[in-house]
């Protein structure tokens, strides 16, 4: 009776092992994207403080991030869960997803969570930009040529992607 026992318990530790291993990898993507999002919240603040001109654009932009980010996170999901091997999970975080266009085009089409995240992202780039787009993008480049303007929300985001990238899956 021990024996049986024992032997399942072997023949299920590496599915075990591998789902731990899963959950840590998606949990640790988790957080990278919460970090992104945070990041650009806090650069359209930034924007919006010294122009308030650029609220509107800055939530369409905001918008626009988080449908990409979004559906990066449900694509590592699933990745994770059915083909692991379309991640390269040997790089940074930031480099374990590679979606082209065309990728994104054809996860639209599918009829399921994956495919309406892509649908979203799919029609942001397909739309027309915002009238304000370069105006936000000017207001950007002046708040990263001067460092101590994004100080605050920079470091913080550093120091998360520090800790995320300490984290180790096995």
């Amino acid at each position: 009776m021990k024996l049986p026992a024992i032997l399942l318990s072997l023949a299920l530790l590496p599915s075990s092992v591998l789902a731990a291993s899963t959950s840590c990898e998606s949990d640790k993507y988790h957080q990278y994207i919460d970090a992104s999002l945070s990041w650009y919240q806090s650069l359209v603040e930034l924007a919006v403080k010294k122009d308030q001109n650029l609220e509107d654009v800055g939530k369409w932009f905001l918008e626009g991030r988080k449908h990409h980010f979004e559906l990066n996170r449900e694509a590592v999901d699933w990745y994770l869960e059915n083909d692991k091997q379309q991640l390269d999970l040997e790089q940074p975080i930031e480099g374990w997803l590679k979606l082209t266009q065309k990728d994104v085009k054809n996860l639209a089409q599918q009829d399921n969570e994956l495919g309406r995240f892509a649908k979203k992202s799919f029609d942001d780039r397909q739309s027309k930009p915002h009238p304000k787009n370069y105006e936000l993008r000017s207001a950007f480049a002046d708040l990263l040529t001067h460092p101590g303007n994004i100080d605050k929300p920079l470091n913080a985001y550093n120091e998360k992607m520090t800790t995320i990238a300490a984290i180790e899956c096995q």
